[in-house]
């Protein structure tokens, strides 16, 4: 029974359904977040954080890192640039490693007297932590494989360990430092 004083009833003015429209924005809002999160991440970017000391000096345990996904697509691996991939399957490690991509497919490399040679020249590396204490081959990285050395190198269980890294195990590149604050910044 109306009032003729209250105004009609309209369905379209009652909380009821303001409270379901806002509901199904938040749902929709949130779904699309989620799965644009997840594309993200699997497609072209993600965080990644480094849990020991085989990177050092340039990368530091807990740093945390934007691992670019997409510009391998896009161009080739250069040396020097720190990648992330998946082990070896003959390791049996599921965790993906960081290391730095020191050799491409064709390239001869040899470790000795404390020295990286590509293809018989010395590389010039400030970044490493220390000379390295070992010999190693000389070795010609094959077809779609890379070799890849921590800067640690001599406490690295890198390539000189167990081989190289086939193309299709690199997940991404590191270009970014975003943890800690004191630290924040690209990665060269």
């Amino acid at each position: 029974m109306n009032d003729a004083n209250s105004p009609p009833s309209d369905p379209q003015n009652s909380p009821a359904p303001r409270v379901k429209g806002v509901l199904r924005e938040a749902v929709e809002t949130l779904g699309l977040s989620v799965l644009l999160a997840f594309g993200l991440r699997t497609f072209v970017a993600e965080a990644r954080y480094i849990p020991s000391e085989s990177m050092l000096p340039t990368l530091e345990i807990n740093d945390r890192l934007i691992i670019d996904k997409v510009s391998y697509d896009f161009t080739d691996p250069q040396r020097g640039d720190i990648v992330v991939f998946h082990p070896p399957e003959s390791l049996g490690q599921k965790e993906a490693f960081i290391k730095r991509l020191m050799g491409l497919p064709g390239d001869v490399i040899e470790v000795k007297n404390g020295q990286l040679f590509v293809n018989g020249e010395p590389q010039k590396e400030p970044y490493i932590a220390a000379k390295p204490d070992y010999q190693y081959g000389p070795v010609t990285v094959p077809p779609d494989s890379y070799l890849v050395l921590g800067d640690n190198r001599n406490k690295s269980f890198d390539s000189h360990y167990w081989g190289f890294v086939p193309k299709d195990h690199l997940i991404g590149r590191a270009v970014f430092r975003f943890w800690p604050p004191s630290r924040l910044g690209e990665l060269n």
